[in-house]
């Protein structure tokens, strides 16, 4: 689909065209995936710092005078939160990425609506 319409097409096809595309745009999809993907983002960066608390509260410096009890056995939240930390990071870039997609084809047909409008002289 080109931006500029036909100047030979019937004004009803291009008007079928027009109402086609006026549907399509009604729901902007990039909206609902950018918003899943800073939900996405954040509790992946919430996670993020989970992990880092709980590896400082098992590694990390402590005051002078104060005695270190290190738990037995392997930290497993802190595996957990790393884990569940990658993968919403991984997941919100993914959907970050679909966005920018999305959006470039919205704009395309937003484009071609535009010129659609202009033609059948719908715009003052």
């Amino acid at each position: 689909m080109s931006p500029i319409p036909d100047a030979g097409a019937a004004p009803e096809a291009l008007r079928a065209e027009h109402d086609a595309l006026a549907r399509r745009l009604e729901i902007r999809r990039s909206v609902d995936v950018a918003r899943r993907a800073l939900y996405q983002l954040f509790f992946g960066l919430l996670s993020a710092g989970l992990g880092i608390k709980l590896a400082w509260d098992r590694w990390g410096v402590v005051k002078a005078g104060v005695v270190r009890r290190i738990p037995r056995g392997p930290p497993l939240f802190f595996w957990a939160a790393a884990a569940l930390a990658v993968v919403l990071l991984v997941l919100a870039v993914r959907s970050l990425l679909a966005v920018r997609r999305l959006q470039r084809q919205e704009d395309a047909l937003y484009a071609r609506y535009r010129a659609l409008r202009e033609a059948l002289r719908l715009d003052p």
